[in-house]
């Protein structure tokens, strides 16, 4: 196991390398001038100009400033911002906002999907089974804007049962209904897929097997039946919290979330290159790290699953 660790993490380091080197020439390469657009309308000297290349390395070539950057990321100094604070301090507000309201959105995804979709399975064909998979077609369809938007006014403006936007704090109440709203989709798909697998699972030979020595109900489907239709949930789930992360974009905006996206989204529009690269990044290694960890709970489920 510790070799498939130390293994894995090796082959991350070239998926890093072409990650960060795709984002960052992406945004430092795209048309348009950084130092004129910090500018504004305002006339800038040449001096400030140079001094200002010099300071975020802009003189220098490509590939010098990728070296220097990845330099950066070695010693954690995510470089300043144009506004002149520290990358480092953004990460540092964004961050543990954005984590928060992803794991929330995680676990109530999970949560509801796992549990909604095993009943669904377990009654295939039945008018629950039905049920869902209507609601979930119905969450699939609709955009997360219009439920976020739906959520907002019918909770918040109309009802008053819960608060219009999150304020600087983000606590858990507040991000409960962000939560809901990030994670609808993916409890659709959670749903589906644990329903599916368990249905599928029910007449494997395992299962009529363990019924068959007698096992109760309650221990074949949840040691059996449950346990082995988790792997391609665990799967979805640990791909969807990286990806959770990237595109709360919207849900942070229509509730006003100083995370991650709302940051980022600011930084695209005022031209900032150091944000956007250091927010991608960050978020590289949490996906692959994410990844990891769904790779080793693969042994857990299933114990017929060794890694040599």
């Amino acid at each position: 196991m510790a070799w498939y660790v130390v293994r894995r993490l090796l082959q991350m380091i070239p998926v890093f390398l072409g990650a960060t080197l795709l984002i960052y020439a992406l945004v430092f390469l795209v048309p348009g001038d950084p130092i004129h657009a910090l500018a504004g309308d305002k006339p800038m000297t040449p001096a400030v100009e140079a001094q200002l290349r010099a300071r975020y390395h802009l003189d220098e070539p490509f590939l010098v400033q990728y070296l220097l950057y990845l330099k950066g990321i070695v010693t954690l100094d995510f470089g300043t911002a144009f506004s002149g604070r520290p990358v480092r301090d953004e990460l540092a507000r964004a961050f543990p906002i954005t984590i928060k309201l992803a794991f929330m959105a995680v676990l109530i995804e999970s949560v509801f999907g796992v549990l909604f979709g095993l009943i669904a399975g377990l009654r295939k064909g039945r008018l629950f089974d039905s049920t869902m998979l209507v609601v979930s077609l119905v969450v699939i369809a609709v955009p997360v804007f219009v439920v976020g938007f739906l959520a907002q006014y019918l909770l918040g403006v109309k009802w008053g049962i819960a608060p219009v936007t999150v304020s600087g704090k983000a606590t858990v109440g507040e991000l409960l209904v962000p939560a809901i709203v990030l994670g609808s989709l993916s409890f659709a798909y959670v749903l589906r897929l644990t329903r599916n697998s368990v249905a599928e699972n029910m007449s494997a030979d395992y299962v009529r097997t363990a019924t068959a020595k007698g096992l109760g109900r309650p221990r074949v489907v949840t040691v059996h039946i449950l346990r082995n239709s988790m792997i391609p949930v665990v799967t979805f789930v640990g791909a969807d919290l990286g990806a959770l992360m990237g595109g709360a974009i919207v849900t942070e905006g229509i509730f006003n979330i100083p995370g991650v996206g709302g940051t980022l989204y600011q930084a695209i529009t005022r031209g900032e290159p150091p944000t956007v690269v250091s927010f991608v990044t960050v978020l590289i290694v949490i996906f692959l790290l994410t990844n990891l960890i769904v790779d080793l709970l693969y042994a857990a489920l299933d114990p017929r699953i060794r890694y040599a």
